[in-house]
């Protein structure tokens, strides 16, 4: 008696006819997600973005790096850096980093607004919109105003997140609170800008009703709006339309950046997906060539330390008294003469260049004897927004007090994690699109607590 031998999968029937299916459901996927059809879709999911800033009659704010891409630039009142991963599953958190107290300013002046961002297939809103932003407003109601019980529950939206996780996330809010309050943050200025109103919140999808008349009073609105339609494993397998096509940009676009595609849509529209690559390259290099160099800013309540990109150091550092730069090779008018005084930190970027810097920040020490309470000092990196920062910050904790004054009795100040958050919130609130990583920090923290 033979024993059955167990089924494999080449015995299965039209097994060739299978994979050759699944191959061609993998090729239309991958043609879906060509660079044209993103760009289509980010233009057309722009339109509704668009009927949505009519609707409120507020200014749209784009959530970086995805929501500048769904916004034309005339419509665009600025920037916020609200991560999906502060909202993720037991990750629920309101970040010290990313303070975004630059919407408040909008909120000053409008009343309102609409923030905008987009997720891939598989959600109706990211996580970011859901659970992030609803998480900062309830810890800055709480904070900004401690007395209005009415203002401090949190809200998000009911069809998305479950009761379950909605009450996890309520009861981490005081945790976060207090942390909050650490960053010593001038609160009255605060209830100045959100002119003694608590911030409210309301979602918005395409499939939405939109209001029919605009609140004349919006009492700090904001709208979290989602650009993209949700679409099915199914219906993205087999459509020109990309759910979240903006969505993780280095990806997908050959180096493309949100304002360059809104200055030449039309052109890259128009060109064959073939010859998109060449094109962007160009126009990118266009671009670089005739984009002015960014302006330093001015980190208070200091007034003296400034952060800026490399670039600004090479065309602008004689106006200071001291420079920074975070580079590989020293910026060679600087080093060459004797004003200003140049200190180079050699780092590369990136995460190598993250870790490399802990081991270049000693050299700041040579500072401490020749900076006054006038001196000028512009501290830099290739993009003015990582290593910079993080060398802005360590100066910060060794030679500057609470007040953000210079002083020679910084050298006696006790630096401690709460110290470091604080000096960070200066460059947060001055500086809002800084973004310096994870492993920046690790290196700053390290070279001043280790």
């Amino acid at each position: 008696m033979s024993t059955q031998q167990p089924l494999r999968e080449s015995d299965l029937i039209f097994s060739s006819a299978s994979s050759a299916l699944k191959d061609a459901l993998g090729e239309l996927k991958r043609a879906n997600l060509s660079i044209k059809n993103r760009l289509r879709s980010i233009k057309e999911d722009s339109k509704f973005v668009t009927k949505v800033a009519d609707a409120y009659n507020l200014p749209l704010i784009a959530n970086e790096r995805c929501g500048s891409w769904y916004i034309p630039p005339e419509r665009k009142a600025g920037s916020a850096y609200f991560k999906s991963t502060d909202g993720h599953f037991h990750q629920w958190g309101f970040s010290l980093r990313r303070l975004n107290l630059q919407v408040l300013d909008v909120l000053e002046e409008y009343g309102g607004c609409i923030i905008v961002d987009s997720t891939r297939r598989g959600k109706s809103m990211p996580d970011a919109l859901s659970k992030t932003v609803p998480i900062w407003i309830a810890v800055l109601n709480r904070l900004i105003f401690p007395d209005d019980a009415d203002a401090h529950d949190l809200r998000t939206p009911l069809d998305v997140i479950s009761e379950s996780e909605h009450a996890q996330i309520e009861a981490r809010l005081d945790e976060c609170v207090a942390a909050a309050r650490g960053l010593q943050l001038d609160l009255q200025r605060l209830r100045d800008k959100l002119h003694n109103k608590p911030i409210q919140v309301t979602w918005q999808r395409p499939g939405d009703t939109l209001p029919e008349e605009p609140d004349n009073d919006p009492a700090n609105l904001v709208v979290l709006c989602t650009a993209s339609n949700q679409t099915s494993n199914a219906t993205s397998a087999t459509s020109d339309y990309v759910q979240g096509a903006a969505d993780d940009p280095e990806s997908w676009s050959c180096g493309l950046d949100s304002s360059c595609f809104w200055s030449h849509r039309n052109e890259l529209l128009s060109t064959a997906e073939d010859d998109l690559p060449q094109l962007i390259d160009r126009l990118m290099a266009d671009a670089r060539e005739s984009s002015s160099i960014r302006s330093q800013v001015l980190i208070k309540p200091t007034s003296c330390l400034w952060i800026g990109d490399n670039a600004a150091a090479t065309s602008q550092g004689h106006g200071f008294d001291v420079v920074v730069s975070c580079s590989i090779e020293s910026i060679a008018p600087l080093s060459k003469d004797s004003k200003p005084q140049y200190v180079n930190l050699v780092c590369s970027t990136g995460k190598i260049g993250s870790r490399q810097l802990r081991a270049q920040l000693p050299k700041l020490e040579q500072l401490r004897s020749s900076l006054t309470s006038t001196s000028k000092v512009l501290v830099t990196c290739e993009s003015g927004k990582d290593l910079g920062v993080g060398a802005a910050l360590a100066m910060l904790c060794m030679f500057f007090d609470e007040q953000g004054t210079w002083s020679h009795q910084t050298s006696e100040l006790n630096v401690n994690k709460t110290v470091i958050k604080q000096r960070l919130s200066w460059i947060m609130v001055s500086m809002p699109d800084a973004s310096p990583s994870r492993a920046t920090l690790q290196s700053v923290n390290a070279f001043l607590m280790g």
